[in-house]
Protein backbone atom coordinates (compact mmCIF):
# COMPACT_ATOMS: atom_id res chain seq x y z
CA UNK A 1 0.00 0.00 0.00
CA UNK A 2 1.21 3.23 -1.08
CA UNK A 3 2.56 5.45 2.08
CA UNK A 4 0.13 8.55 2.76
CA UNK A 5 1.88 12.27 3.10
CA UNK A 6 0.50 14.29 6.53
CA UNK A 7 -2.35 16.35 4.90
CA UNK A 8 -0.37 19.41 6.12
CA UNK A 9 2.29 18.30 3.60
CA UNK A 10 2.57 21.25 0.94
CA UNK A 11 4.98 18.90 -0.98
CA UNK A 12 2.64 16.44 -0.95
CA UNK A 13 -0.64 18.88 -1.49
CA UNK A 14 1.42 19.83 -5.04
CA UNK A 15 1.64 16.01 -5.88
CA UNK A 16 4.59 14.66 -4.61
CA UNK A 17 5.02 12.38 -1.56
CA UNK A 18 8.69 11.94 -0.35
CA UNK A 19 7.06 8.69 1.46
CA UNK A 20 6.92 7.08 -1.98
CA UNK A 21 10.48 7.39 -2.79
CA UNK A 22 11.23 5.99 0.66
CA UNK A 23 9.27 2.93 0.55
CA UNK A 24 10.56 2.33 -3.26
CA UNK A 25 14.06 2.54 -1.89
CA UNK A 26 13.16 -0.35 0.77
CA UNK A 27 11.22 -2.73 -2.07
CA UNK A 28 14.48 -2.47 -4.15
CA UNK A 29 17.16 -2.32 -2.25
CA UNK A 30 17.60 -6.14 -1.35
CA UNK A 31 18.08 -6.59 -5.78
CA UNK A 32 19.84 -3.74 -6.01
CA UNK A 33 22.43 -5.64 -3.48
CA UNK A 34 22.35 -8.58 -5.11
CA UNK A 35 24.21 -7.06 -8.33
CA UNK A 36 27.23 -5.62 -6.30
CA UNK A 37 30.65 -7.25 -5.63
CA UNK A 38 33.90 -5.79 -4.14
CA UNK A 39 33.98 -3.82 -6.81
CA UNK A 40 31.22 -1.71 -5.39
CA UNK A 41 32.12 0.38 -2.30
CA UNK A 42 29.24 1.90 -0.37
CA UNK A 43 25.89 0.81 -1.05
CA UNK A 44 21.87 2.46 -1.90
CA UNK A 45 21.11 5.46 -0.64
CA UNK A 46 24.45 7.67 -1.66
CA UNK A 47 24.77 10.59 -3.26
CA UNK A 48 27.14 8.98 -5.41
CA UNK A 49 27.72 5.23 -6.64
CA UNK A 50 31.07 4.12 -6.27
CA UNK A 51 32.95 1.95 -8.36
CA UNK A 52 36.94 0.31 -8.10
CA UNK A 53 38.73 -0.37 -11.29
CA UNK A 54 41.27 -2.46 -9.74
CA UNK A 55 44.76 -3.06 -11.10
CA UNK A 56 43.35 -5.63 -14.09
CA UNK A 57 43.90 -3.52 -16.86
CA UNK A 58 47.28 -1.66 -17.93
CA UNK A 59 45.61 0.55 -20.31
CA UNK A 60 42.23 0.73 -19.53
CA UNK A 61 39.60 2.38 -22.23
CA UNK A 62 36.16 3.50 -20.33
CA UNK A 63 32.65 3.44 -22.44
CA UNK A 64 29.84 4.99 -21.99
CA UNK A 65 26.32 4.45 -23.41
CA UNK A 66 23.48 5.54 -22.63
CA UNK A 67 19.36 4.99 -23.89
CA UNK A 68 15.77 4.45 -23.70
CA UNK A 69 12.98 1.76 -24.25
CA UNK A 70 10.87 4.55 -26.34
CA UNK A 71 7.31 3.78 -26.38
CA UNK A 72 7.15 0.13 -26.16
CA UNK A 73 6.94 1.82 -22.36
CA UNK A 74 2.82 2.20 -23.57
CA UNK A 75 2.65 -0.92 -25.26
CA UNK A 76 3.83 -2.78 -22.50
CA UNK A 77 1.83 0.07 -19.73
CA UNK A 78 -1.52 -1.39 -22.06
CA UNK A 79 -0.91 -4.95 -21.87
CA UNK A 80 0.16 -4.42 -17.96
CA UNK A 81 3.84 -5.87 -18.75
CA UNK A 82 5.50 -3.46 -17.92
CA UNK A 83 7.74 -5.41 -15.17
CA UNK A 84 9.57 -7.09 -18.58
CA UNK A 85 10.70 -3.46 -19.88
CA UNK A 86 13.73 -3.33 -17.26
CA UNK A 87 15.65 -6.00 -19.34
CA UNK A 88 14.88 -4.04 -22.24
CA UNK A 89 16.48 -1.02 -20.73
CA UNK A 90 20.02 -2.47 -19.85
CA UNK A 91 19.64 -4.75 -22.66
CA UNK A 92 19.98 -1.44 -25.07
CA UNK A 93 22.42 0.15 -23.43
CA UNK A 94 25.29 -3.50 -22.81
CA UNK A 95 24.18 -4.49 -26.21
CA UNK A 96 25.93 -1.47 -27.97
CA UNK A 97 28.53 -1.45 -25.40
CA UNK A 98 29.73 -4.95 -26.46
CA UNK A 99 30.12 -4.14 -30.31
CA UNK A 100 33.41 -2.68 -28.98
CA UNK A 101 34.35 -5.72 -26.92
CA UNK A 102 33.99 -3.79 -23.68
CA UNK A 103 33.12 -5.79 -20.30
CA UNK A 104 29.91 -3.56 -18.66
CA UNK A 105 30.87 -2.63 -15.22
CA UNK A 106 28.05 -0.87 -13.89
CA UNK A 107 24.36 0.94 -14.64
CA UNK A 108 22.23 3.72 -13.52
CA UNK A 109 18.58 4.16 -14.04
CA UNK A 110 16.18 7.23 -14.26
CA UNK A 111 12.85 6.94 -13.58
CA UNK A 112 10.46 9.46 -14.21
CA UNK A 113 6.27 9.05 -13.59
CA UNK A 114 3.21 11.45 -12.74
CA UNK A 115 2.75 9.76 -10.27
CA UNK A 116 4.65 6.77 -8.06
CA UNK A 117 3.56 3.75 -7.49
CA UNK A 118 6.25 2.07 -5.07
CA UNK A 119 4.67 -1.66 -6.03
CA UNK A 120 4.81 -1.13 -9.80
CA UNK A 121 7.63 0.85 -9.87
CA UNK A 122 9.62 -1.82 -7.95
CA UNK A 123 8.51 -4.33 -10.50
CA UNK A 124 9.99 -2.49 -12.82
CA UNK A 125 13.74 -1.62 -10.93
CA UNK A 126 13.98 -5.20 -9.93
CA UNK A 127 13.87 -6.26 -13.86
CA UNK A 128 17.17 -4.14 -14.46
CA UNK A 129 18.59 -5.93 -11.46
CA UNK A 130 17.83 -9.18 -13.05
CA UNK A 131 19.25 -7.81 -16.00
CA UNK A 132 22.11 -6.73 -14.88
CA UNK A 133 22.95 -9.37 -12.77
CA UNK A 134 22.64 -11.42 -16.17
CA UNK A 135 25.65 -9.63 -17.73
CA UNK A 136 27.61 -9.12 -14.33
CA UNK A 137 26.93 -5.50 -14.30
CA UNK A 138 26.31 -3.55 -11.07
CA UNK A 139 23.07 -1.57 -10.56
CA UNK A 140 25.06 1.11 -9.06
CA UNK A 141 22.34 3.53 -8.59
CA UNK A 142 19.49 5.80 -9.68
CA UNK A 143 17.35 8.65 -9.98
CA UNK A 144 13.27 8.44 -9.20
CA UNK A 145 11.88 11.74 -9.98
CA UNK A 146 7.43 12.57 -9.40
CA UNK A 147 6.66 14.93 -11.78
CA UNK A 148 2.93 15.62 -11.68
CA UNK A 149 1.80 18.36 -14.31
CA UNK A 150 4.83 17.14 -16.58
CA UNK A 151 3.34 13.54 -17.41
CA UNK A 152 0.40 12.77 -18.23
CA UNK A 153 -1.86 10.78 -15.40
CA UNK A 154 -0.31 7.24 -15.04
CA UNK A 155 2.26 7.46 -17.59
CA UNK A 156 6.08 7.61 -17.22
CA UNK A 157 10.03 6.95 -19.16
CA UNK A 158 12.88 5.59 -18.09
CA UNK A 159 16.17 6.13 -19.02
CA UNK A 160 19.55 4.00 -18.73
CA UNK A 161 23.18 4.71 -18.34
CA UNK A 162 25.80 2.03 -18.98
CA UNK A 163 29.76 2.28 -18.48
CA UNK A 164 32.28 -0.39 -19.23
CA UNK A 165 35.46 -1.27 -19.64
CA UNK A 166 38.16 -2.46 -22.24
CA UNK A 167 42.06 -2.49 -22.88
CA UNK A 168 42.96 -0.09 -25.44
CA UNK A 169 45.21 -2.92 -27.28
CA UNK A 170 41.62 -4.93 -27.56
CA UNK A 171 39.30 -2.27 -28.47
CA UNK A 172 36.97 -3.66 -31.58
CA UNK A 173 36.73 -0.33 -33.91
CA UNK A 174 36.50 -1.66 -37.58
CA UNK A 175 39.48 -0.70 -38.29
CA UNK A 176 40.48 -4.48 -39.33
CA UNK A 177 37.34 -5.80 -41.60
CA UNK A 178 38.62 -6.41 -45.16
CA UNK A 179 37.19 -7.61 -48.22
CA UNK A 180 35.99 -11.27 -48.07
CA UNK A 181 34.73 -11.43 -44.37
CA UNK A 182 31.90 -12.86 -43.47
CA UNK A 183 28.16 -10.90 -42.01
CA UNK A 184 27.26 -13.24 -39.43
CA UNK A 185 23.55 -12.51 -38.10
CA UNK A 186 22.77 -13.80 -34.85
CA UNK A 187 19.08 -14.13 -34.30
CA UNK A 188 16.82 -11.21 -32.10
CA UNK A 189 13.88 -11.84 -30.08
CA UNK A 190 11.65 -10.07 -31.98
CA UNK A 191 11.35 -6.11 -32.59
CA UNK A 192 13.61 -5.67 -29.19
CA UNK A 193 12.82 -1.66 -28.64
CA UNK A 194 12.71 -0.15 -31.72
CA UNK A 195 9.85 0.49 -34.01
CA UNK A 196 7.33 0.74 -31.25
CA UNK A 197 5.86 3.95 -32.46
CA UNK A 198 4.80 2.25 -35.88
CA UNK A 199 3.86 -0.77 -34.49
CA UNK A 200 1.04 0.66 -32.02
CA UNK A 201 -0.16 2.81 -35.20
CA UNK A 202 -0.91 -0.83 -36.34
CA UNK A 203 -2.19 -2.34 -33.82
CA UNK A 204 -4.45 0.33 -33.52
CA UNK A 205 -6.10 -0.44 -36.82
CA UNK A 206 -5.45 -4.30 -36.54
CA UNK A 207 -5.28 -6.87 -33.13
CA UNK A 208 -2.67 -9.12 -33.33
CA UNK A 209 -2.97 -12.58 -32.81
CA UNK A 210 -1.59 -13.91 -29.25
CA UNK A 211 1.82 -15.32 -30.64
CA UNK A 212 2.58 -11.83 -32.62
CA UNK A 213 1.87 -9.80 -29.41
CA UNK A 214 3.79 -12.19 -27.13
CA UNK A 215 6.88 -11.90 -29.54
CA UNK A 216 6.07 -8.32 -29.87
CA UNK A 217 6.62 -7.77 -25.64
CA UNK A 218 9.23 -10.42 -25.19
CA UNK A 219 12.06 -8.26 -23.85
CA UNK A 220 15.32 -7.58 -25.60
CA UNK A 221 18.09 -10.18 -26.00
CA UNK A 222 21.17 -9.95 -23.66
CA UNK A 223 23.75 -9.88 -25.64
CA UNK A 224 27.09 -9.36 -23.52
CA UNK A 225 27.92 -13.00 -22.14
CA UNK A 226 27.88 -14.50 -25.57
CA UNK A 227 29.34 -12.09 -27.61
CA UNK A 228 32.46 -11.53 -25.11
CA UNK A 229 32.89 -15.21 -25.12
CA UNK A 230 32.74 -15.44 -28.67
CA UNK A 231 35.56 -12.24 -28.92
CA UNK A 232 37.48 -14.15 -26.23
CA UNK A 233 37.32 -17.16 -28.76
CA UNK A 234 37.48 -15.82 -32.44
CA UNK A 235 38.98 -12.91 -33.98
CA UNK A 236 35.76 -10.81 -34.58
CA UNK A 237 36.42 -8.06 -36.72
CA UNK A 238 33.78 -5.96 -35.92
CA UNK A 239 30.16 -6.15 -34.73
CA UNK A 240 27.17 -3.88 -34.90
CA UNK A 241 24.27 -4.15 -33.11
CA UNK A 242 20.68 -3.69 -35.14
CA UNK A 243 18.64 -1.12 -33.22
CA UNK A 244 16.47 2.13 -35.04
CA UNK A 245 17.30 2.15 -38.34
CA UNK A 246 17.79 -1.68 -39.23
CA UNK A 247 20.35 -3.03 -40.99
CA UNK A 248 20.66 -0.50 -43.69
CA UNK A 249 21.49 2.21 -40.87
CA UNK A 250 23.23 0.04 -38.94
CA UNK A 251 25.92 -2.12 -40.61
CA UNK A 252 27.54 0.95 -42.47
CA UNK A 253 28.44 2.32 -38.88
CA UNK A 254 31.43 -0.01 -38.47
CA UNK A 255 32.51 -0.05 -42.23
CA UNK A 256 35.57 2.34 -43.66
CA UNK A 257 34.87 4.19 -46.85
CA UNK A 258 35.65 1.67 -49.66
CA UNK A 259 33.95 -1.08 -47.87
CA UNK A 260 30.16 -2.39 -48.73
CA UNK A 261 27.93 -4.79 -47.37
CA UNK A 262 26.80 -7.28 -49.21
CA UNK A 263 24.07 -8.87 -47.29
CA UNK A 264 21.92 -11.59 -49.69
CA UNK A 265 17.91 -11.40 -48.57
CA UNK A 266 17.17 -14.99 -49.13
CA UNK A 267 19.72 -15.94 -46.33
CA UNK A 268 17.20 -15.71 -43.80
CA UNK A 269 13.13 -15.10 -43.58
CA UNK A 270 11.85 -12.10 -41.72
CA UNK A 271 10.05 -14.37 -38.35
CA UNK A 272 6.61 -14.16 -38.52
CA UNK A 273 5.87 -11.25 -36.04
CA UNK A 274 7.92 -8.90 -38.43
CA UNK A 275 5.94 -10.74 -41.95
CA UNK A 276 2.56 -9.67 -40.25
CA UNK A 277 3.73 -5.84 -39.12
CA UNK A 278 4.86 -5.95 -42.23
CA UNK A 279 1.75 -6.95 -44.22
CA UNK A 280 -0.74 -5.26 -42.18
CA UNK A 281 0.85 -2.02 -42.26
CA UNK A 282 1.47 -1.96 -45.85
CA UNK A 283 5.71 -1.87 -45.05
CA UNK A 284 7.87 -1.93 -48.27
CA UNK A 285 10.82 -4.92 -47.66
CA UNK A 286 13.09 -1.71 -47.96
CA UNK A 287 11.94 0.16 -45.66
CA UNK A 288 11.45 -2.96 -43.43
CA UNK A 289 15.14 -3.29 -43.55
CA UNK A 290 15.23 0.75 -42.59
CA UNK A 291 12.99 0.77 -39.58
CA UNK A 292 13.07 -2.83 -37.86
CA UNK A 293 15.92 -5.27 -37.08
CA UNK A 294 13.90 -8.03 -38.90
CA UNK A 295 14.93 -11.09 -37.37
CA UNK A 296 18.48 -9.84 -36.42
CA UNK A 297 19.94 -8.25 -33.10
CA UNK A 298 23.31 -8.56 -33.66
CA UNK A 299 25.84 -8.61 -36.74
CA UNK A 300 29.42 -9.73 -36.31
CA UNK A 301 31.93 -9.71 -39.05
CA UNK A 302 34.59 -12.34 -39.14
CA UNK A 303 36.95 -14.81 -41.42
CA UNK A 304 35.09 -17.28 -43.62
CA UNK A 305 37.36 -19.87 -41.79
CA UNK A 306 35.67 -19.10 -38.06
CA UNK A 307 32.28 -19.14 -39.08
CA UNK A 308 31.35 -22.60 -37.77
CA UNK A 309 32.94 -21.70 -34.42
CA UNK A 310 31.14 -18.81 -34.06
CA UNK A 311 28.19 -20.50 -34.42
CA UNK A 312 28.71 -23.46 -32.35
CA UNK A 313 29.73 -20.85 -29.03
CA UNK A 314 26.69 -18.89 -29.98
CA UNK A 315 24.18 -21.81 -30.09
CA UNK A 316 25.74 -22.61 -26.41
CA UNK A 317 24.16 -19.74 -25.22
CA UNK A 318 21.12 -20.46 -27.16
CA UNK A 319 21.28 -18.42 -30.32
CA UNK A 320 20.81 -19.22 -33.65
CA UNK A 321 23.61 -17.62 -35.85
CA UNK A 322 23.53 -17.43 -39.70
CA UNK A 323 25.46 -16.13 -42.21
CA UNK A 324 23.89 -13.11 -44.70
CA UNK A 325 26.50 -12.15 -46.95
CA UNK A 326 29.90 -10.21 -46.84
CA UNK A 327 32.19 -7.21 -46.99
CA UNK A 328 33.05 -6.52 -50.35
CA UNK A 329 34.81 -3.41 -52.03
CA UNK A 330 33.38 -0.28 -53.62
CA UNK A 331 32.50 3.54 -52.98
CA UNK A 332 28.53 3.52 -52.79
CA UNK A 333 27.32 6.12 -51.04
CA UNK A 334 24.69 4.28 -48.14
CA UNK A 335 27.99 1.39 -47.72
CA UNK A 336 25.35 -1.25 -48.05
CA UNK A 337 23.33 -3.35 -50.42
CA UNK A 338 20.50 -5.74 -50.93
CA UNK A 339 20.67 -8.46 -53.10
Amino acid sequence: MTSKAKPTDPYAKAGVNIETGNELVDAIKTSVNATHDRRVLGGIGGFAGLFQLGSKYKNPVLVGCTDGVGTKVALSQAHNKTHLIGQDLVAMCVNDMVTCGAEPLFFLDYFAASKLEPASTAKIVKGIANACKKTNCALLGGETAEMPGHYAKNNFDLAGFSVGVIEKSDLIDGKRIKSGHILLAVESSGPHSNGYSLIRSILKKHKAPESIMKVLLKPTHLYPAPVLELIKKTNVKGMAHITGGGLTENIPRILRSGLIANVNLSSWKFPKAFKWLQDKGKISESDMLRIFNCGIGMVCILDKAEVSKAKKILSTHKLRAFEIGSIIKGDLKERIQYN
